[in-house]
């Protein structure tokens, strides 16, 4: 078997914008599986990307590796980002990997708890602060701003949608082709931009004949993308794409503008329902956000806008367990039983 090299030396030709001789940091992110979906279609020919079997769980892992890997290249003394969870713990991971110190801005008490704890076993410093991810972002900006020694690693960083962009190129090889739509959630708008960006340069590259769709899926209660304006205290269960003002919006505009395609909103009702749908019927335990690329799917399958019989991608962008609590709501709670076989026997299903 031949061993999976990480997305730098797997891509290094199509990352552009990385330094020469930058370092091939990887903690074996990218490869994720393209899983067939086997009851959740609806009449589309749909396949999940399943991002949650990078190292930490997310789809953060492909730019983190290429951001962090450029912070090195160029001397950084530090790496710094705001986060609603897992691009905390993506730094976490590769600043310890790297040997750089990580200090993360977080919205105080608005975390899962399974993504701070990543971050806090990678050993990064932690800071809450007030507010939402949009003030925490603008505070690293310009705190970047004052310490350009720090390398500010979220999406504002170009390096992050570079390494973010392979998952395109892998859907294209996995598939065969690029598909006709592509579902994907959206907070701060920069990873629907990185796969425009992808399946552009596969078709320049005469890998792909066309370029998919792009149905960029928010939250009702966190929608600037849809509602055409900021969103100044947004709301969702799906706290990965809790954002208001996302930073990469304007590109992300362009994207679907260019590629053709819309961004909607679900409501959390829906995301809920899509969540409970792929833990159960499709064995897929993804964190809420990533639920919200199928309930935005199945709103457009329902509206006519992506048609019956579309190859559909849908990327599920993190894993289940980024979210503990949530998944415990999902089922039954634990049942008490004695330590017999008949009694045992007596509670199968």
């Amino acid at each position: 078997m031949t061993r999976w090299p990480g997305v730098i030396d797997a891509f290094r030709a199509e990352l552009a914008l990385l330094p020469a001789g930058a370092p091939a940091l990887s903690l074996g992110e990218g490869n994720t599986p393209l899983v067939p979906a086997r009851r959740a279609g609806r009449g589309a020919d749909l396949w999940f990307k399943w991002e949650g079997a990078n190292p930490t769980g997310s789809f953060k892992d492909r730019g983190m590796a290429v951001a962090v890997s450029g912070a090195m290249a160029t001397g950084a003394r530090g790496l710094l980002c705001a986060s609603t969870g897992n691009t905390a713990a993506s730094a976490a991971a590769y600043g310890a990997r790297a040997g750089l110190p990580v200090t993360l801005a977080v919205p105080a008490g608005r975390v899962a708890q399974g993504k701070l704890a990543q971050a806090a076993a990678g050993g990064a410093q932690v800071l809450e602060l007030e507010g939402g991810f949009d003030e925490a972002l603008r505070a690293v900006r310009d705190a970047g701003s004052l310490r350009p020694d720090i390398a500010v690693v979220n999406s504002i960083n170009p390096l992050r949608l570079e390494g973010q962009k392979t998952a395109a190129h892998e859907v294209v090889a996995q598939l065969g082709r690029a598909p006709d739509w592509l579902a994907i959630p959206v907070g701060n708008a920069g990873n629907i931009t990185a796969y425009a960006r992808g399946f552009f340069e596969c078709r320049e590259a005469g890998r792909a004949e066309a370029v998919p769709q792009l149905l960029g899926v928010q939250a009702a209660g966190a929608a600037p993308l849809v509602r055409g304006e900021r969103v100044p205290s947004p709301e969702t269960v799906a706290t990965a794409i809790r954002i208001g003002d996302p930073a990469s919006g304007p590109l992300a505009v362009a994207a679907v503008r260019q590629a053709g395609g819309r961004f909607l909103a679900v409501t959390d009702d829906e995301i809920l329902a899509a969540y409970r749908f792929l833990a159960q019927e499709e064995g897929l335990f993804a964190e809420p956000a990533s639920a919200a690329s199928l309930a935005g799917l199945w709103r457009a399958l329902d509206e006519g806008l992506v048609p019956v019989g579309a190859t559909v991608v849908a990327v599920l962008t993190g894993h289940g367990l980024k979210d503990p609590e949530r998944g415990l709501s999902l089922g039954e709670a634990p049942r008490a039983c004695a330590a017999t076989g008949a009694a045992l026997a007596a509670l199968l299903r």
